[in-house]
């Protein structure tokens, strides 16, 4: 158990990577304080109130009765054992890294360090960020990592609305900035996750996240690009799938969809890529992969348009109904949901868009506010095509087919003969 008294772990940023943290560490038996810039945020979570999939109010309002509280006053820092950074890294414009957040919490961090301190960054990054920018910020005021203070890397394994593995069941990877930072680091998390693996260093356990996502990214770029040539030759990718899949070693079934979400998949690659061209050279795999998965909403609209046209309508003035605008199926997250790039690709075509998720009372693009079905089956039997971008579990696929003029299956989930899939 904890041995430190007071605040003994400080979490830094309240989303999706740092909440689930806070329960674990709470449940651990942890006094734990939540830091976010979002004064929102620290309102709702000290009223017990959630806002991310997968923790409810009920547990907010456990932890609360439990100790933790949340605040916006970095001075929280220099009262806690244990600080974990989980601040957003997205891309910056030119596609490269942003480390702003990061940047920003270090500073924090390094006017309330004390000695003893350990300090974790879960955010993912490209590797050599830990020694190369987190480190020498701490160490501004003198004290240093490995002596003076703990400095880990932790890559967060978080995966929203995953019914079967959470932060206990999901084995945990740390890599320190020396070896007893590392079991420091490590003796922290046992006491909430079964399993934790130790790397050999800070920059090991940060490219390991990396890998794990250009792994997926390369692979779902290899079944959108086989969706397309089997859809020409008259192949049905999905049943191809199905039987590759059967084979009991070898083979890991990934699933073409209209395009790629979430926090990890379409930014997380990138950050590879990025330190691969410091070191002169292109990575080939992860750029190539890149340009099919984001192809791939353009792909879908022109699917959408051939669907009209074999109906004799134009995709001009046409209604299509979008169903499910979320980056995954039963979730309220839309981080970089390729439902926004079909829409917008739709809008520029001319097109009526409508949509309809269960998750998502408003919704827009580009600034512009798209229209909500409230009655979906009247929606289906209006608009002149309905495209099932993500398959909620709300929804009765076999009740849509059978209600909507025209259905567009992106994700390979309706058994139906005349509904024509990706």
């Amino acid at each position: 158990m904890p041995s430190t008294p007071s605040t003994d772990v400080v979490v830094i940023g309240l989303g999706y990577v740092g909440l689930p943290l806070v329960m674990g560490a709470v449940d651990a038996g942890y006094t734990v304080t939540g830091l976010d810039s979002d004064a929102g945020t620290v309102d709702a979570l000290n009223a017990g109130r959630s806002h991310i999939d997968g923790i409810t109010d009920a547990d907010i309002a456990s932890a609360v009765a439990k100790g933790f509280r949340a605040t916006t006053e970095p001075a929280v820092l220099g009262e806690a054992g244990t600080v974990v950074v989980c601040v957003p890294t997205p891309l910056a414009d030119d596609g490269g890294p942003d480390l702003g957040a990061v940047e920003s919490a270090m500073r924090s961090m390094a006017e309330h360090l004390r000695p003893g301190t350990l300090v974790v960054l879960e955010s993912t990054t490209y590797p050599g960020t830990t020694d190369e920018v987190v480190r020498p910020i701490l160490e501004r005021r003198g004290l240093r990592a490995g002596s003076d203070f703990n400095l880990a890397f932790s890559p967060e394994r978080i995966d929203p609305g995953n019914p079967t593995y959470g932060l206990k069941n999901t084995p945990k990877v740390v890599g320190g900035h020396t070896g007893a930072c590392a079991e420091r680091c490590a003796g922290f998390y046992r006491e909430f996750v079964d399993t934790v693996v130790t790397a050999r260093g800070t920059r090991e356990a940060e490219m390991a996240k990396l890998l794990e996502n250009t792994y997926r990214h390369i692979n779902i770029a290899l079944v959108n690009e086989m969706a397309k040539f089997c859809q020409e030759l008259g192949v049905d990718i999905w049943d191809v799938i199905r039987c590759a899949a059967t084979k009991p070693f070898g083979f890991q079934a990934f699933y073409p969809g209209p395009g790629v979400g979430g926090h990890c998949i379409p930014i997380d690659p990138n950050y590879l890529s990025y330190k691969v061209r410091t070191l002169g050279y292109s990575f080939r795999f992860v750029e190539l992969a890149q340009e099919i998965n984001q192809s791939m909403p353009g792909y879908v609209v022109r699917r959408i348009q051939d669907l009209l046209n074999e109906h004799s309508k134009p995709l001009r003035g046409s209604t299509v109904l979008l169903l499910g605008v979320t980056y995954k199926p039963d979730v309220h997250d839309q981080r970089e949901s390729p439902a926004v790039h079909v829409a917008r690709h739709l809008v520029e075509w001319g097109a009526d868009v409508v949509f309809h998720d269960p998750y998502v009372p408003e919704w827009s693009v580009n600034g512009t506010t798209v229209r909500r079905a409230e009655d979906v089956d009247a929606e289906l039997a209006f608009a002149d095509i309905s495209v099932l971008l993500q398959p909620h579990s709300e929804y009765d696929l076999a009740d849509i087919a059978g209600k909507a003029r025209l259905l567009f299956d992106t994700r390979g989930k309706v058994e139906h003969g005349d509904v024509a899939r990706l």
